[in-house]
């Protein structure tokens, strides 16, 4: 009989601090860039209109993992958390399940190390403000990983005492829309169903990582203003079916070899920011390694915590 470590959410966050989190999701970036770790096909399952559910497998570094998700927006409203289940995390060499973690923890930390990341990489060296449109749970991920990294950033939400209520809890500052969207590092995390960025919206010099357009029918920018910039994207199989790109290639606008992926990038093999003036886009789909990171760094932890066991 095994004793298999179940890390709650709080556990997760313990284990795994946000710096901890971006090194993690880059050395995933890089190991499925040099084809070391796989991942078959996000699998959703619609329920729509409420939400959907999603399976996502992968392996790696001697493991497997496989998270089975929600994402049901209205959630909030309810009182529930929009992100909702677990991530399994097996040894790859016998099968035995080695972690059990919180899935909500986990997407939310390897959304904002990502988040961050695109910024830094593909970002001006000069950028100076860094504003994270969304206060929700993956956008105080965000917020807090820009402030592990040194940063200075700050927070604008519709919802502006929930903006407010997110920044005074971090020690970061509230945006207006305008100063929002003319920042030099923009992440935006909303639901994907609203259009933030119209045509023309975007100034010589910005990055932005656009995370919430990650399934089919979201998009968080215009597909005008989209093929204005310099497209990068966390995958683009993935990217192409169910994120932030799906618009313009379903109408024939954007092909493959105008998109490079960041994992790429990381590792050397393509170009990244080529001019202070370049506007650069990140398409944020989610990927299943990117939890395989983060739950190897959390069970790199688990004999530092007291957590409760599942005997199997």
């Amino acid at each position: 009989m095994s004793r298999v470590p179940v890390f709650s959410a709080r556990d997760v966050e313990a284990a795994v601090s946000p710096e901890r989190a971006l090194e993690a999701v880059r050395e995933a970036f890089v190991a499925y860039a040099r084809g070391e770790w796989t991942m078959p096909p996000k699998v959703y399952v619609p329920a729509y209109p409420a939400g959907d559910f999603r399976a996502m497998p992968a392996l790696g570094a001697g493991h497997a993992s496989l998270k089975w998700v929600t994402s049901y927006p209205g959630n909030p409203a309810q009182g529930l958390p929009t992100v909702m289940g677990l991530v399994l995390l097996s040894d790859a060499s016998n099968g035995t399940l080695r972690a059990v973690l919180d899935a909500g923890a986990v997407t939310s930390l390897r959304t904002g190390a990502a988040a961050v990341l695109a910024a830094e990489t593909l970002g001006r060296p000069d950028a100076e403000t860094a504003v994270v449109v969304g206060a929700g749970v993956n956008g105080v991920a965000a917020a807090r990983t820009f402030l592990a990294r040194g940063r200075e950033v700050s927070l604008y939400d519709v919802d502006t005492d929930r903006a407010s209520r997110s920044a005074a809890e971090l020690g970061a500052r509230v945006a207006t829309r305008e100063g929002a969207l003319a920042a030099d590092l923009l992440v935006t995390m909303t639901p994907g169903h609203e259009v933030l960025l119209p045509a023309g919206s975007l100034r010589p010099g910005q990055h932005v990582s656009l995370m919430g357009a990650d399934g089919p029918g979201k998009a968080e920018i215009a597909v005008e203003e989209l093929l204005r910039t310099r497209i990068f994207a966390d995958d683009w199989e993935q990217a192409s079916h169910n994120g932030e790109l799906v618009h313009a290639v379903e109408a024939g606008l954007l092909r493959r070899e105008q998109v490079t992926e960041l994992g790429r990038v990381l590792l050397g093999d393509e170009a990244g920011r080529t001019s202070g003036k370049e506007i650069t886009t990140f398409d944020s789909t989610g990927l299943a390694i990117q939890d395989l990171a983060i739950a190897l760094a959390a069970l790199d932890r688990a004999g530092e915590r007291d957590l409760p066991t599942l005997e199997l």
